[in-house]
Protein backbone atom coordinates (compact mmCIF):
# COMPACT_ATOMS: atom_id res chain seq x y z
CA UNK A 1 0.00 0.00 0.00
CA UNK A 2 1.49 3.16 -0.92
CA UNK A 3 1.65 5.81 1.97
CA UNK A 4 -0.15 9.31 1.59
CA UNK A 5 2.32 11.83 0.83
CA UNK A 6 2.02 13.73 3.84
CA UNK A 7 2.32 10.59 6.62
CA UNK A 8 3.70 11.57 9.29
CA UNK A 9 4.35 15.53 8.87
CA UNK A 10 2.18 18.29 10.26
CA UNK A 11 -0.87 19.24 8.08
CA UNK A 12 -0.85 22.17 6.25
CA UNK A 13 -3.54 25.46 7.90
CA UNK A 14 -5.17 25.13 4.50
CA UNK A 15 -6.13 21.27 5.08
CA UNK A 16 -7.29 21.90 8.25
CA UNK A 17 -11.43 22.28 9.22
CA UNK A 18 -11.88 25.99 10.76
CA UNK A 19 -13.82 24.22 13.66
CA UNK A 20 -15.74 27.69 14.90
CA UNK A 21 -16.59 28.07 10.84
CA UNK A 22 -18.42 24.47 11.16
CA UNK A 23 -19.97 25.56 14.02
CA UNK A 24 -20.99 28.92 13.34
CA UNK A 25 -22.47 28.24 9.44
CA UNK A 26 -24.67 24.92 11.54
CA UNK A 27 -26.43 27.70 13.62
CA UNK A 28 -26.69 30.44 10.92
CA UNK A 29 -26.84 29.08 7.76
CA UNK A 30 -30.16 29.00 6.05
CA UNK A 31 -31.83 26.04 4.54
CA UNK A 32 -33.15 25.93 0.70
CA UNK A 33 -35.38 23.33 -0.08
CA UNK A 34 -35.45 23.92 -3.40
CA UNK A 35 -31.69 23.74 -3.55
CA UNK A 36 -30.78 20.03 -4.50
CA UNK A 37 -27.32 20.60 -2.72
CA UNK A 38 -28.70 21.12 0.30
CA UNK A 39 -31.11 17.96 0.86
CA UNK A 40 -31.13 15.46 3.57
CA UNK A 41 -28.94 12.70 1.99
CA UNK A 42 -28.14 9.70 4.64
CA UNK A 43 -25.08 6.93 3.79
CA UNK A 44 -24.52 3.68 5.97
CA UNK A 45 -23.88 5.75 8.73
CA UNK A 46 -25.71 8.30 8.83
CA UNK A 47 -26.27 11.86 7.86
CA UNK A 48 -24.49 13.28 5.20
CA UNK A 49 -23.49 16.60 4.76
CA UNK A 50 -21.69 19.91 5.15
CA UNK A 51 -22.78 23.01 6.90
CA UNK A 52 -20.40 24.95 4.95
CA UNK A 53 -22.50 23.97 1.78
CA UNK A 54 -25.85 24.23 4.06
CA UNK A 55 -26.75 20.26 3.80
CA UNK A 56 -26.15 19.66 7.65
CA UNK A 57 -27.55 22.52 9.73
CA UNK A 58 -29.69 23.21 12.57
CA UNK A 59 -32.89 23.26 10.87
CA UNK A 60 -32.04 20.26 9.26
CA UNK A 61 -31.28 18.36 12.27
CA UNK A 62 -34.46 19.61 13.95
CA UNK A 63 -36.52 18.76 10.99
CA UNK A 64 -35.17 15.53 10.94
CA UNK A 65 -35.21 14.93 14.72
CA UNK A 66 -39.30 15.95 14.70
CA UNK A 67 -39.78 13.45 12.04
CA UNK A 68 -38.30 10.89 14.13
CA UNK A 69 -41.01 12.06 16.73
CA UNK A 70 -43.89 11.65 14.53
CA UNK A 71 -42.70 8.60 12.81
CA UNK A 72 -42.69 7.02 16.53
CA UNK A 73 -46.16 8.44 17.47
CA UNK A 74 -47.21 6.75 14.43
CA UNK A 75 -46.19 3.39 14.64
CA UNK A 76 -46.93 3.52 18.39
CA UNK A 77 -43.16 2.92 19.40
CA UNK A 78 -42.75 4.35 23.21
CA UNK A 79 -39.79 2.80 24.43
CA UNK A 80 -36.77 4.67 25.25
CA UNK A 81 -34.04 6.03 22.17
CA UNK A 82 -30.77 6.13 22.68
CA UNK A 83 -29.00 8.66 21.29
CA UNK A 84 -25.44 8.76 20.95
CA UNK A 85 -22.19 11.22 18.95
CA UNK A 86 -18.96 10.55 17.56
CA UNK A 87 -15.78 12.84 17.02
CA UNK A 88 -16.66 15.03 14.42
CA UNK A 89 -16.79 18.88 14.87
CA UNK A 90 -21.00 18.90 14.23
CA UNK A 91 -21.22 15.99 16.28
CA UNK A 92 -22.05 18.07 19.50
CA UNK A 93 -24.46 20.87 18.37
CA UNK A 94 -26.70 18.08 16.25
CA UNK A 95 -26.44 15.93 19.67
CA UNK A 96 -27.91 18.79 21.75
CA UNK A 97 -30.09 20.32 19.22
CA UNK A 98 -31.88 16.63 18.51
CA UNK A 99 -31.91 16.27 22.27
CA UNK A 100 -33.91 19.23 22.94
CA UNK A 101 -36.14 17.79 20.05
CA UNK A 102 -36.60 14.61 21.72
CA UNK A 103 -36.85 16.16 25.51
CA UNK A 104 -40.17 19.15 24.05
CA UNK A 105 -41.52 15.65 22.37
CA UNK A 106 -41.04 13.60 25.72
CA UNK A 107 -39.15 11.26 24.09
CA UNK A 108 -37.31 8.88 27.03
CA UNK A 109 -33.50 9.33 25.84
CA UNK A 110 -31.06 7.49 26.85
CA UNK A 111 -27.67 9.10 27.21
CA UNK A 112 -23.79 8.62 28.01
CA UNK A 113 -23.97 10.09 31.27
CA UNK A 114 -20.03 11.94 29.85
CA UNK A 115 -21.75 12.72 26.92
CA UNK A 116 -23.19 16.00 28.74
CA UNK A 117 -20.70 16.24 30.81
CA UNK A 118 -21.98 15.07 33.95
CA UNK A 119 -25.41 16.84 33.73
CA UNK A 120 -28.56 14.41 34.54
CA UNK A 121 -30.81 16.87 34.83
CA UNK A 122 -33.17 16.02 31.81
CA UNK A 123 -35.99 17.34 33.39
CA UNK A 124 -34.49 20.89 33.15
CA UNK A 125 -33.74 20.21 29.75
CA UNK A 126 -36.92 19.48 28.61
CA UNK A 127 -38.65 22.23 29.98
CA UNK A 128 -35.78 24.66 27.79
CA UNK A 129 -36.20 22.86 24.97
CA UNK A 130 -40.06 23.43 25.52
CA UNK A 131 -39.51 26.76 25.44
CA UNK A 132 -36.93 26.50 22.78
CA UNK A 133 -39.46 25.37 20.48
CA UNK A 134 -42.35 27.59 21.77
CA UNK A 135 -40.66 30.42 20.66
CA UNK A 136 -39.61 28.95 16.90
CA UNK A 137 -42.96 28.14 16.37
CA UNK A 138 -44.00 31.47 17.46
CA UNK A 139 -41.45 33.19 15.49
CA UNK A 140 -42.57 31.02 12.35
CA UNK A 141 -46.65 31.51 13.09
CA UNK A 142 -45.68 35.43 12.80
Amino acid sequence: MKLHPLTGRHVPQDLLVDADRCQREYYSRELYFTDSSQQVRFGTSGHRGSSRRGAFNEAYILAITQAICEYRIGRGITGPLYLGKDTHVLSEPAFRTALEVLAANGVETVIDRSDFRGSTHLRRIQQEAQAIIARTLAGVMR
